[in-house]
């Protein structure tokens, strides 16, 4: 059973950092593509960042791209989101995911193509 279990999240004043974590277990976590979904409150769910199964093709949304950093550590089967220079409009709740297909490398965008979900972890940024 494919679990994805989320840490680091909090309350944060402007221009600070944090580190999100997400830990997988149940699956051959170094087969796939993870990525990294935002929801703000009356908002989609959008897209923050994804990493390839090697970790050699990422991708950013356009609003994080310079602040934000994806990584992934196959070892620990665990993908994280160091958010730097953090401003209140990322005030969200922020999900990881796993892409559906295996040894994808798309890092594809739309979160219809990933099947499992974290639990969610709120992030706070106060002016």
């Amino acid at each position: 059973q494919v679990q994805l279990v989320e840490s680091g999240g909090g309350l944060v004043q402007a221009g600070g950092s944090l580190r999100l974590s997400c830990a997988a277990s149940g699956l051959t976590f170094s087969s796939y593509d993870m990525g990294w979904f935002r929801q703000a409150p009356g908002r989609e769910r959008e897209f923050v960042a994804a990493i390839s199964w090697s970790g050699r093709r990422i991708r950013y949304g356009d609003s994080v791209k310079g602040r934000f950093t994806i990584s992934r550590d196959n070892a620990k089967n665990t993908v994280y989101l160091q958010m730097n220079s953090l401003e209140p409009e990322n005030t969200a709740v922020y999900y990881c995911a796993k892409r559906g297909m295996a040894w994808s490398g798309d890092v594809t965008t739309a979160r219809e193509l990933y099947d499992y979900w974290g639990q969610g972890n709120q992030v706070t940024v106060s002016s």
